[in-house]
Protein backbone atom coordinates (compact mmCIF):
# COMPACT_ATOMS: atom_id res chain seq x y z
CA UNK A 1 0.00 0.00 0.00
CA UNK A 2 1.52 3.16 -0.75
CA UNK A 3 1.51 5.58 1.92
CA UNK A 4 -0.45 9.46 1.94
CA UNK A 5 -3.13 7.60 0.14
CA UNK A 6 -5.62 10.30 -0.06
CA UNK A 7 -9.17 10.35 -1.74
CA UNK A 8 -13.04 11.34 -1.08
CA UNK A 9 -16.20 9.85 -2.42
CA UNK A 10 -19.88 11.72 -2.19
CA UNK A 11 -22.13 10.39 0.58
CA UNK A 12 -25.43 11.78 -0.19
CA UNK A 13 -27.65 8.82 -0.72
CA UNK A 14 -28.15 4.34 0.38
CA UNK A 15 -25.98 3.72 -2.53
CA UNK A 16 -23.53 6.19 -1.97
CA UNK A 17 -23.29 4.50 1.96
CA UNK A 18 -22.50 0.90 0.88
CA UNK A 19 -20.39 2.58 -1.79
CA UNK A 20 -18.41 4.07 1.66
CA UNK A 21 -18.22 0.70 3.60
CA UNK A 22 -16.68 -0.83 0.12
CA UNK A 23 -13.68 1.68 0.01
CA UNK A 24 -12.93 1.44 4.09
CA UNK A 25 -13.28 -2.48 3.66
CA UNK A 26 -11.02 -1.77 0.87
CA UNK A 27 -8.53 0.37 2.76
CA UNK A 28 -8.39 -1.65 5.92
CA UNK A 29 -8.02 -4.98 3.68
CA UNK A 30 -5.35 -3.10 1.98
CA UNK A 31 -3.61 -1.97 4.82
CA UNK A 32 -3.78 -5.63 6.59
CA UNK A 33 -5.97 -4.79 9.77
CA UNK A 34 -7.08 -7.49 11.56
CA UNK A 35 -10.89 -8.90 10.91
CA UNK A 36 -11.91 -7.40 13.56
CA UNK A 37 -10.27 -3.97 13.15
CA UNK A 38 -11.65 -4.17 9.52
CA UNK A 39 -15.10 -4.60 11.21
CA UNK A 40 -14.82 -1.93 13.81
CA UNK A 41 -13.61 0.53 10.58
CA UNK A 42 -16.42 -0.75 7.97
CA UNK A 43 -19.11 0.02 11.07
CA UNK A 44 -17.93 2.98 12.24
CA UNK A 45 -17.35 4.62 8.60
CA UNK A 46 -21.20 3.04 7.61
CA UNK A 47 -22.77 5.10 11.04
CA UNK A 48 -20.91 8.26 9.88
CA UNK A 49 -22.11 7.56 6.83
CA UNK A 50 -25.67 7.47 7.90
CA UNK A 51 -25.49 10.64 9.92
CA UNK A 52 -24.21 12.60 6.95
CA UNK A 53 -27.07 11.35 4.36
CA UNK A 54 -29.53 11.14 7.41
CA UNK A 55 -28.53 14.32 9.94
CA UNK A 56 -26.48 16.42 7.15
CA UNK A 57 -28.64 15.79 4.55
CA UNK A 58 -25.25 14.39 2.86
CA UNK A 59 -21.85 15.30 1.99
CA UNK A 60 -18.20 14.14 2.18
CA UNK A 61 -15.92 11.11 3.12
CA UNK A 62 -12.67 11.36 3.04
CA UNK A 63 -9.61 9.35 3.44
CA UNK A 64 -6.15 9.08 4.25
CA UNK A 65 -3.68 6.62 4.83
CA UNK A 66 -1.44 7.26 7.38
CA UNK A 67 2.32 6.00 7.70
CA UNK A 68 3.61 7.86 11.03
CA UNK A 69 6.88 6.38 11.82
CA UNK A 70 6.10 3.46 11.00
CA UNK A 71 2.62 2.84 12.24
CA UNK A 72 -0.18 2.40 9.93
CA UNK A 73 -3.56 3.65 10.35
CA UNK A 74 -6.44 4.73 8.09
CA UNK A 75 -8.41 8.29 9.05
CA UNK A 76 -11.58 9.33 7.65
CA UNK A 77 -13.27 12.56 7.61
CA UNK A 78 -16.91 13.13 6.98
CA UNK A 79 -17.98 16.43 6.03
CA UNK A 80 -21.84 17.84 5.92
CA UNK A 81 -23.01 21.47 5.95
CA UNK A 82 -26.20 20.55 7.65
CA UNK A 83 -28.26 21.75 10.03
CA UNK A 84 -25.33 20.63 12.99
CA UNK A 85 -25.55 19.66 16.73
CA UNK A 86 -27.15 22.08 18.90
CA UNK A 87 -26.33 20.22 22.08
CA UNK A 88 -22.80 18.42 21.92
CA UNK A 89 -23.21 17.18 25.35
CA UNK A 90 -26.53 15.49 24.83
CA UNK A 91 -25.40 14.29 21.06
CA UNK A 92 -22.19 12.30 22.67
CA UNK A 93 -24.44 10.91 25.63
CA UNK A 94 -25.16 7.09 25.13
CA UNK A 95 -28.92 6.82 24.51
CA UNK A 96 -29.51 10.38 23.60
CA UNK A 97 -31.10 10.18 19.92
CA UNK A 98 -32.45 13.12 17.35
CA UNK A 99 -34.20 10.38 15.35
CA UNK A 100 -35.58 7.13 15.75
CA UNK A 101 -32.12 5.24 16.07
CA UNK A 102 -30.82 3.53 19.37
CA UNK A 103 -28.78 6.57 20.26
CA UNK A 104 -25.41 4.46 20.42
CA UNK A 105 -24.27 6.49 16.82
CA UNK A 106 -21.59 8.72 17.62
CA UNK A 107 -21.07 7.01 20.94
CA UNK A 108 -20.78 3.68 19.61
CA UNK A 109 -18.20 4.83 16.90
CA UNK A 110 -16.13 6.86 18.78
CA UNK A 111 -15.63 3.34 21.11
CA UNK A 112 -15.12 1.64 17.41
CA UNK A 113 -11.96 3.66 16.67
CA UNK A 114 -8.60 5.09 18.56
CA UNK A 115 -9.12 8.78 17.78
CA UNK A 116 -12.49 10.67 17.59
CA UNK A 117 -12.63 14.04 16.69
CA UNK A 118 -16.42 15.41 16.40
CA UNK A 119 -16.63 19.62 15.20
CA UNK A 120 -20.02 20.77 14.50
CA UNK A 121 -22.02 24.11 14.23
CA UNK A 122 -25.40 25.25 13.97
CA UNK A 123 -26.27 26.09 10.69
CA UNK A 124 -23.13 25.17 9.28
CA UNK A 125 -22.43 21.24 9.24
CA UNK A 126 -20.69 19.14 11.10
CA UNK A 127 -17.31 17.23 10.62
CA UNK A 128 -16.36 13.94 12.62
CA UNK A 129 -12.86 12.28 12.13
CA UNK A 130 -11.55 8.98 13.10
CA UNK A 131 -8.45 7.23 13.09
CA UNK A 132 -8.05 3.44 13.45
CA UNK A 133 -4.30 2.20 13.55
CA UNK A 134 -3.21 -0.76 12.68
Amino acid sequence: MTTNVKGEAPVRNEHDIVMARQQVRRLTQELQFSLVDQTKMVTAASELARNTVVYGRGGTMHWEVLDLEGRNGLRLKFADEGPGIPNMDLAMTDGWTSGKGLGMGLTGTKRLVNEFEIDSKVGAGTRVTITRWK
